[in-house]
């Protein structure tokens, strides 16, 4: 049985709860930017840290340890869930990032995708899950994560990062009904993904639509949209609500009341829109978290500062807000800078009620 959690500021934030003050972590927290990781990393390929239980474990909770964010998100990557399906995923230093060099072209390379059973296909990060929980002992929430289903699909049809996605897209305007095939089955692998990571042990989970901005916002709602709903209904009937979700579509500013309409306790936002707008679209409805450029952890700890204290002043409260990037944290920026991040985050609320 686990602990009870010492910190919970996380899930009261994700569930619009009183708090005193917002609850700060970053995307990609557990990773390059940390010396320590790096240690780690230089002594075991990236995939074999992925799947290797006790050092996914290990990298999770370093940056709670050493930064002191309220949450830590478990040490993994989108792309295992379409190599659990039938996919070869290859990680290479230097050669443009996470690949697979047989993509979905066909209707029979998707015929032919295995239906996940995320306890068994995935269990090195269930059992990552469940060491990371025994680590972490009660202080912080554990986060689970997955991609949401067009993001992998735009992975797997273009075999590898893009600037366009032109083979995946070609098939959405070309191919629509082996598009929907795709993403019908990558919404169940999703969903059943997410309900055994909760099953495991975490806390709250996220769903992360990285490329969602490069859709229309006719064919976001159709090839994206509609299938993160599905799945938030999915995970909540099946955990019985027990995990706050996470939606976050980078680039969707166009779409953000109806990705609060699919059920979603939190929508993440990206920095290219005003927070106080967003709250007064849809504050009430559903909990808040971003929006900060993720280059600021370049600058220094004064402008680090003032920009945190700026977006705690657009909210004017801790309720339903949760301090974060509007994307991954960079693997050059200095810990330091993230640690006064973290503090700024921590102290920004009793500022403004301060008058500083």
């Amino acid at each position: 049985m686990n602990p009870r959690l010492q910190n919970d500021l996380l899930l009261r934030a994700a569930r619009r709860q009183p708090i005193e003050r917002s609850p700060v972590w970053f995307m990609r927290q557990a990773g390059r930017y940390l010396p320590e990781y790096r240690a780690i990393r230089a002594r075991y390929d990236f995939l074999t840290l992925v799947k290797t239980p006790e050092l996914a474990a290990e990298v999770t909770v370093q940056p709670v340890d050493l930064v002191g964010v309220d949450a830590a998100i478990i040490f993994s990557d989108i792309l295992v869930v379409p190599e659990a399906m039938g996919m070869s995923l290859k990680v290479e230093e230097g050669k443009g990032g996470p690949r697979f060099d047989e993509p979905i072209r066909l209707y029979t390379s998707i015929r032919d995708l295995k239906p996940l059973d995320a306890e068994k296909d995935l269990g090195y990060v269930m059992e990552a899950i469940k060491r990371s929980k025994q680590l972490l002992n009660g202080r912080v929430p554990l986060i689970g994560f997955s991609g949401a289903p067009w993001t992998l699909f735009a992975y797997m049809v273009e075999g590898h990062g893009s600037k366009d996605f032109r083979h995946a897209k070609e098939m959405l305007f070309t191919r629509r009904e082996d598009a929907h095939l795709l993403l019908r089955k990558l919404s169940d692998a999703v969903a059943d993904y997410l309900i055994a990571q909760i099953h495991a042990g975490a806390d709250i989970v996220q769903i992360f639509d990285t490329w969602a901005g490069i859709l229309t916002p006719e064919d976001f709602r159709e090839f994206s949209l509609e299938y993160i709903a599905d799945i938030v209904r999915k995970v909540k009937q099946e955990t019985k609500n027990r995990a706050p979700i996470i939606v976050f579509c980078k680039g969707a500013n166009h779409s953000l009341g109806e990705i609060a309409a699919t059920g979603t306790d939190v929508v993440g936002l990206d920095w290219t829109i005003d927070i106080a707008e967003v709250k007064a679209l849809i504050g009430d409805d559903v909990a808040l978290q971003g929006n900060l450029d993720p280059t600021i952890l370049y600058a220094s700890e004064e402008v680090i500062t003032s920009r945190v204290n700026d977006i705690a002043e657009r909210m004017l409260e801790p309720t339903g807000h949760i301090f974060n990037l509007g994307h991954g944290i960079s693997p050059d920026v200095d810990p330091d800078n993230a640690r006064a991040f973290v503090k700024a985050a921590k102290e920004a609320y009793a500022a403004i009620r301060l008058g500083a």
